[in-house]
């Protein structure tokens, strides 16, 4: 039987990278509903502040501890360092990272600009890395904790004007592996989560478009996109001790996308 308690996340040190909207916003909620003590994150500090303004935690005697927030550009390396040293001389420990900004330019690799490429890069693969190197040199030196950064089911299967946002993704798979190797020893686990379409701020320009929406909902098993908050379970399932041996692996959370094929059903199935 699995006891509850192997979920509750009461008592962590909960940093939410990209908290600030969309799917972050919604694991900054979650976590602090399971008791976390969070912080949210994000390069818009404005709305970092308005979501931990929102929600608080309650501790086991019932005080209520406020979410702390701060900006962050994840791009800036001594910034990450500087922002989780910070959390962590404040509270004692960082048990818990979760990072979940990314950016895409959907354009044909032979439009593409280097400023574009660059820019891509920058958040999706060098933000990660930053954030995965300075949780990591905190949490080993403690000796335990978990990391968990979003990836996306194009780390598998990809479309025309992919490109770039492709390989950023199938990129942190590959860092999550290697820092599941290289963390393991002092008791961290690294994973990744691999969402399917999602609502968010940043798939608004397709929800936008009927034939594109429906394009999407309809390859999924499930035969609809997801909301934000349905990611909050797999990411603190991974984040929680519930997934204790669980690290170097990435979790799809994408209705079923990258199981079936789904262009067609033959005649009487």
């Amino acid at each position: 039987m699995i006891r509850k308690g192997r979920f509750d996340l009461t008592g962590k040190i909960a940093a939410i990278v990209g908290g600030g909207s969309g799917i972050g916003e919604a694991v900054a909620v979650g976590a602090a509903e399971s008791g976390a003590r969070v912080i949210v994150l994000d390069a818009n500090e404005a709305a970092a502040r308005s979501v931990a303004g929102r929600i608080c935690t309650a501790s086991p005697s019932g005080e209520r501890t406020p979410a702390g927030a701060a900006m962050l550009d994840i791009r800036d390396g001594p910034s990450v360092n500087r922002a989780f040293d910070a959390i962590a001389r404040d509270h004692g420990r960082l048990d818990i990272v979760i990072c979940t900004p990314s950016i895409n330019v959907r354009k044909p690799i032979l439009k593409y600009t280097e400023e574009e490429f660059d820019r891509v890069v920058a958040v999706n693969l060098k933000g990660s890395f930053n954030v995965l190197q300075a949780a990591g040199r905190i949490m080993t030196a403690q000796g335990g904790g978990s990391i968990v950064v979003f990836s996306s089911i194009r780390s598998q299967v990809v479309e025309p004007g992919q490109s770039v946002y492709a390989m950023t993704k199938a990129g942190i798979v590959q860092l999550v592996r290697t820092a599941a190797a290289e963390f393991g020893g002092a008791g961290v686990r690294v994973n990744a989560i691999g969402p399917g379409v999602v609502e968010t701020p940043l798939t608004a320009p397709i929800r936008a478009n009927e034939d594109w929406y429906n394009a999407y909902a309809g390859k999924s098993a499930l035969k609809r996109w997801a909301r934000a908050d349905e990611m909050v379970g797999p990411t603190l399932f991974l984040a929680s001790d519930a997934a204790s041996y669980v690290t170097g692996t990435i979790l799809f959370a994408d209705g079923g996308w990258t199981a079936i094929d789904g262009r067609f059903t033959p005649p009487g199935m």
